[in-house]
């Protein structure tokens, strides 16, 4: 189901002028500067620099991130995912990610050098949540126990690994990234295989970790003893 996002004139005014900025992000980052720059190519004023960006250049980072997932999940919408592989999904996922800002690198890695400051490490971190967590939608998770968090923080750490494999790679078609992002999944589906026989075994342990307890308990009754 193809999610809806807001396309109110403000919304469109901040697009234009985030898309006026990444041009000049390259050069002197995620900056005031930049996003003078971008307003100026625009024939706005610091005006509306400060009206449609009130938070500066850190929440020019978050709508950036914001759109980009917007894009993602507008293109996986697109995809028939219901027919692959789960791992297949994710792999999917990440891969029209990445794909999709492949001309915004050098922008990216300004940002999450900006997102490494401990004022915005917060920022970063409810960004990369939202991102991996509009992955697992599209991939069709409907979880809801705690396996519902597991699968994000996995896949968080399969995406960063991946986007700054990505960052540096100048294979062609960045086919190494590929085969890195694959070789992350494969390590993914291991740990995923032996949480699943673990908690397959759980309750027979609980059993009898109980019935043991319930043993000791009668034991030191019997003798008088205080269990504890």
């Amino acid at each position: 189901m193809t999610r809806k996002h807001p396309t109110s004139g403000r919304e469109q005014e901040r697009r234009r002028l985030l898309e006026a900025t990444l041009s000049h992000v390259a050069f002197d980052g995620w900056t005031m500067a930049s996003m003078r720059a971008g307003a100026a190519d625009l024939g706005l004023d610091l005006a509306d620099v400060a009206r449609l960006f009130p938070g500066g250049p850190d929440e020019a980072v978050g709508f950036f991130v914001a759109e980009a997932d917007r894009a993602m999940i507008a293109e996986l919408d697109r995809r028939n995912l219901g027919n692959m592989r789960h791992r297949d999904r994710i792999a999917t996922a990440v891969r029209v990610r990445l794909e999709q800002n492949a001309q915004h690198r050098e922008a990216i890695r300004r940002a999450l050098a900006l997102q490494a400051l401990p004022q915005n490490g917060p920022g970063g971190l409810r960004s990369l949540y939202r991102t991996v967590d509009a992955m697992w939608h599209a991939a069709g998770d409907t979880s809801t126990d705690f396996s519902f968090y597991t699968k994000r923080l996995l896949l968080s750490g399969v995406y960063v690994s991946t986007l700054m494999f990505w960052l540096s790679d100048t294979s062609e078609d960045s086919e190494a990234t590929w085969a890195f992002l694959d070789r992350r999944i494969e390590d993914v589906m291991k740990i995923q295989k032996a949480r699943g026989r673990i908690e397959r075994y759980l309750p027979d342990t609980e059993r009898l970790l109980g019935s043991l307890l319930r043993r000791r308990g009668s034991r030191a009754a019997g003798s008088g003893q205080t269990a504890g």
